[in-house]
């Protein structure tokens, strides 16, 4: 009996280390795969923070660009301003044909540019695209119409780039 009980207690023991052992062998595996998950954070993290710089240079590059583009077709307009400004001796009606001429090429960079006015005059008042600075009594208008433009307004496509400044009608 002493011998069965010798066996066991060597048996017990015995499998407490083959326990122990694959414990620790558990625990050695566990450790390398957080240690790998770790690193493949790591590595996520930096590849993020590269692909948000990048995206961040690229967004200033095509803003430089664009920017850039609408300057070089206003060099020509403003080479014409400082013609008309170093013309000597110029009088009232050659200066306005010089000014003429300027706001012509103006406005066509501005439609080459998908820019449009917004129509007031005769429209009913909306403040999504009008800014009323002045209401006047009118019997020869509707109450809410646009009876005069102040500030022309703009549109970028559907984007609106400045309100138009109107009087708008009431009724006495």
């Amino acid at each position: 009996m002493n011998g069965n009980m010798t066996d066991q207690s060597v048996n017990d023991q015995s499998s407490e280390r083959q326990e122990e052992s694959a414990g620790s062998v558990e625990l050695d595996e566990l450790r390398r795969d957080r240690d790998a998950l770790q690193d493949r954070l790591l590595r996520l993290a930096a590849e993020f923070e590269n692909y948000r710089k990048r995206v961040e240079r690229d967004r200033r590059d095509v803003a430089e660009l664009a920017a850039a583009d609408a300057v070089h077709d206003l060099l020509p307009i403003v080479d014409n301003l400082e013609r008309a400004l170093q013309a000597e001796g110029s009088d009232a009606k050659s200066l306005r044909k010089g000014v003429e001429l300027i706001h012509k090429q103006m406005l066509e960079l501005l439609r080459k540019r998908n820019v449009t006015t917004i129509d007031t005059l005769g429209e009913d008042f909306d403040p999504n695209v009008h800014e009323a600075v002045a209401h006047e009594e009118s019997h020869a208008h509707r109450d809410g119409e646009v009876m005069e433009e102040l500030q022309r307004g703009y549109r970028l496509g559907e984007r609106l780039l400045r309100a138009a400044m109107v009087k708008v009608a009431k009724r006495p």
